[in-house]
């Protein structure tokens, strides 16, 4: 029975969430094994924390908030510009003050990340999904025809959960100029792996948001902790929607403890690159589709065996997501790429799947 979350699948090798398969830095464990229960029982201070977060992001403090996960913050910018009035920072960018059809609308291109569906649909949105461009490359001509008066959110998710692939800076700044009314959400989760990002340039775009996690390259998935970034007049609603304590105070100091720990980073990058490079050769052996991708993770196209190569891995323990469902990745499923030793057993247990009859 599954309560809330995701349904827990039992022992086994965990590549269908896009964790962190090396878990999280030494440093963070110590820091979490320090609590004392006096410590415990106090609200959280996050202002070191939002300072070292903006340190190492090279911004103003001023210019983001923390987040319960980036979950949350896809939450609270829900909240805070899928309402009925625009919010100040929208119409003194053009944007009606009353959305024309009275709905508020999102646009996503699809396949996309659910969090944006489920927090729209939250907020009786309009959702208007585009398909994506071949090799699914960002449809940015067919999002910004579907832009109208009534378009508050464009999500950019870059790099694309499930497909991994990028949307290049050039592309978001067409988007945010001449969707200039409304909230460009960037959605960089899995900028770590992918080099190029956008946050260096949001200070130059009023109307974006540049949304990041520390559950990816650091490890940190069951803490929950994100970030949003933008100018202080786009986080102004989203901070009327926080919770005053939204993050715990093992989770404050757990993501200092990350911050304060590069070298866990890079030796996780470098593991997820080499796992990507297997994967690859793996599905050339296997005569499987795959796309390059610039996450920790590969979409595979398991043709009309996919069902069954992904019960394959189930029995064998290896557990992907199973993404056959969704029409726009039909026949597809996602393997997590992290750890080198758990990407090999996993392709072992591909191609042991992938040979049975």
């Amino acid at each position: 029975m599954t309560i809330q979350g995701v349904p827990d699948l039992g022992p086994g090798l965990r590549l269908h969430l896009n964790e962190n398969t090396g878990g999280c830095s030494p440093k963070v464990v110590e820091a979490v094994r320090a609590f004392t229960a006096e410590r415990l029982a106090l609200y959280p201070d996050f202002t070191d924390a939002v300072v070292e977060t903006a340190d190492f992001l090279g911004l103003d403090p001023e210019r983001l908030v923390l987040t319960n996960g980036l979950d949350e913050g896809i939450l609270l910018a829900s909240i805070g510009y899928l309402v009925t009035r625009a919010p100040r920072a929208l119409v003194e960018l053009g944007a009606p003050d009353v959305t024309p059809s009275g709905v508020p609308e999102i646009i996503v291109a699809l396949p996309t990340f659910d969090p944006y569906l489920h927090a729209a649909k939250a907020m009786g949105a309009r959702i208007v999904s585009v398909p994506a461009a071949p090799g699914y490359a960002f449809p940015a001509d067919a999002v910004l025809r579907a832009v109208t008066p009534n378009t508050r959110i464009v999500y950019v998710n870059t790099p694309n959960n499930p497909t991994g692939q990028t949307v290049s800076n050039e592309v978001i700044r067409r988007v945010a100029a001449e969707a200039g009314h409304a909230l460009i959400f960037v959605d960089e989760a899995y900028h770590d792996f992918a080099g190029e990002n956008f946050l260096s340039e949001v200070a130059a775009h009023p109307n974006v948001v540049v949304g990041r996690t520390f559950s990816k390259a650091f490890g940190l998935a069951g803490i929950r902790v994100g970030v949003l970034v933008a100018s202080r007049a786009v986080l102004e609603p989203i901070r009327r929607a926080m919770p005053l304590f939204n993050l715990n105070v093992v989770a404050v100091a757990a993501l200092r403890a990350a911050l304060a720990d590069p070298e866990y980073r890079a030796w996780y990058l470098d593991q997820a690159a080499q796992s990507k490079a297997l994967v690859y050769a793996a599905c050339d052996r296997l005569g499987l589709r795959c796309w390059k991708s610039a996450a920790n993770f590969v979409l595979i196209d398991g043709g009309p065996r996919a069902k069954d190569i992904v019960a394959g891995l189930l029995a064998r323990g290896v557990f992907v997501r199973d993404r056959t469902a969704d029409p726009s990745c039909p026949n597809c499923f996602r393997l997590t790429a992290g750890v080198v030793a758990h990407t090999q057993t996993a392709v072992q247990a591909l191609e042991a799947t992938c040979g049975a009859r």
